[in-house]
């Protein structure tokens, strides 16, 4: 009778997991189709408003031109906003921005193409001859270990390329995207880049984090993520079948789709006519391509894979550090609860649920010494809050928790300031309209930040503006 009733509960766990699983992967699903068929949709709208008129045509390209290459000799460092995880910068999904058009609210402002899935490091070193020029490196030991090209795409132009200490930037980083501005900087001060020895942590100005992956996510583990060691993936979860989706989409190597959206993982070759039906099975089994190995972006949000990498890190001196971290939270009771649900975006809301209520398995290892359950229950539906602020793992770095944005001037460098947000993981990006008058809140303040109150030697000399 016992063993009949364990059985009967085991089975009713087993189907509700099953239906989890069905859940997400149709809501996410259903929003990678969403955002693919707006992006379609805006670009044959753009088409036909070509073809009625030539001449308006023409002047929106000059436009667009303009706006993709600003000016070397201007007297602005640019600013450049760096994607997160199935992110997309410029050139990518036709007209579709990733920062809601934020980018159109400063006249210097670049916005790179990077890698949606490939690891933090992969991205990392795309970005700098995204700015440099040149053909992507991506270090000989690194490429061997991970069973990748050595060289990657190439850049015939820097879209930056005076680059320097004496030309530095600011940089603002979306969820992943804000630590890869990191591993760049680090590069930067340990000289990582062949070629480049003069480079020093001194070329990046300002770090910006928009709800920053700085220490992980528990997400990752209910997503698939093994907790054992954040490396390996469960057998049946929502990371295999994505896994499997993006194997078959690279694979398929279909030019024009491609082109229009890319994961990132050209460098491991995996297109049918490079490795045939057998290289296929073999990635499909997990035996070569990203996935077999750790050089993918899931493994370095892990909580472990997080500490590992910040291990690594510093945070220098000579730089500016602003962090919005988000949360879509409240206590009710003593419990963590989403704060609302028509507030919280269809895709996230049963995640914030789920992370709110996350517990980390007794019979495995805590992630790092002191680890609770309760400081990571807090969230935005993707990443912890308490992950977004600053960063904390293994070592905590110098930091200033603010309420208002003023309450920070004037602002020191090598500290990190951070400020908790009403909002969910893509409040702030795709949809302008959603975030209404927050989300020129929240650019205005950064992009002002970065012309108004960081600098290292003068204020900076706006347009129309002169300094007494």
């Amino acid at each position: 009778m016992l063993r009949s009733l364990e059985k009967m509960i085991r089975l009713w766990i087993a189907a509700l997991q099953f239906s989890e699983l069905f859940v997400s992967s149709l809501v996410h699903l259903l929003y990678g189709f969403y955002i693919f068929s707006t992006a379609v949709a805006g670009d044959l709208s753009q088409a036909l408003s070509n073809l009625q008129s030539k001449r308006n045509m023409s002047i929106e390209v000059k436009d667009v031109v303009a706006q993709r290459d600003p000016p070397a000799n201007g007297s602005l460092p640019p600013i450049v906003l760096v994607h997160g995880i199935f992110g997309f910068g410029k050139g990518r999904l036709g007209g579709l921005s990733y920062f809601a058009g934020a980018e159109k609210k400063d006249e210097r402002v670049l916005v790179p193409d990077l890698g949606s899935l490939t690891s933090i490091y992969d991205r990392a070193r795309e970005l700098f001859y995204y700015l440099k020029g040149g053909r992507v490196d991506y270090g000989e030991e690194h490429s061997k270990a991970c069973g990748h090209s050595q060289f990657g795409r190439v850049y015939e132009q820097g879209h930056y390329p005076e680059w320097d200490e004496d030309h530095p930037l600011h940089f603002v980083g979306h969820s992943a995207g804000a630590q890869v501005v990191r591993v760049l900087q680090q590069m930067l001060a340990d000289k990582a880049f062949k070629g480049f020895e003069n480079t020093n942590e001194n070329w990046v100005l300002s770090i910006s984090s928009l709800s920053g992956a700085f220490n992980g996510t528990t997400r990752t583990y209910l997503d698939g993520m093994q907790p054992e060691d954040g490396k390996t993936l469960k057998p049946i979860c929502l990371l295999q079948l994505c896994r499997l989706g993006v194997i078959i989409y690279d694979w398929l190597d279909i030019p024009w789709l491609k082109a229009y959206y890319n994961f990132g993982f050209d460098h491991y070759n995996m297109t049918w006519k490079k490795v045939g039906v057998r290289g296929l099975v073999d990635c499909l089994l997990g035996n070569s391509g990203p996935f077999a190995s750790t050089d993918w972006i899931l493994p370095d949000l892990t909580l472990q894979g997080s500490a590992r990498l910040n291990s690594h890190l510093h945070s220098f001196p000579n730089t500016y550090y602003f962090s919005y971290a988000t949360k879509r939270t409240r206590k009710v009771l003593g419990v963590t609860v989403p704060s609302s649900i028509c507030g919280i975006h269809p895709l996230l809301f049963i995640r914030v649920l789920q992370m709110s209520q996350w517990r980390h398995p007794p019979d495995v290892p805590p992630p790092y010494k002191g680890y609770r359950d309760e400081d990571w229950q807090d969230n935005d539906g993707a990443l912890n809050t308490i992950s977004m602020t600053r960063p904390l793992l293994p070592v905590e770095h110098p930091s200033r928790f603010v309420k208002d944005d003023s309450d920070c001037h004037p602002l020191q460098p090598g500290i990190w300031y951070y400020k908790i947000v009403e909002a969910d993981h893509i409040f702030f990006i795709i949809n302008r309209e959603r975030a209404g008058v927050q989300f020129d809140l929240i650019y205005d303040s950064i992009f002002e930040r970065c012309r108004k109150h960081v600098f290292r030697k003068t204020p900076q000399t706006l347009p129309n503006e002169t300094h007494h």
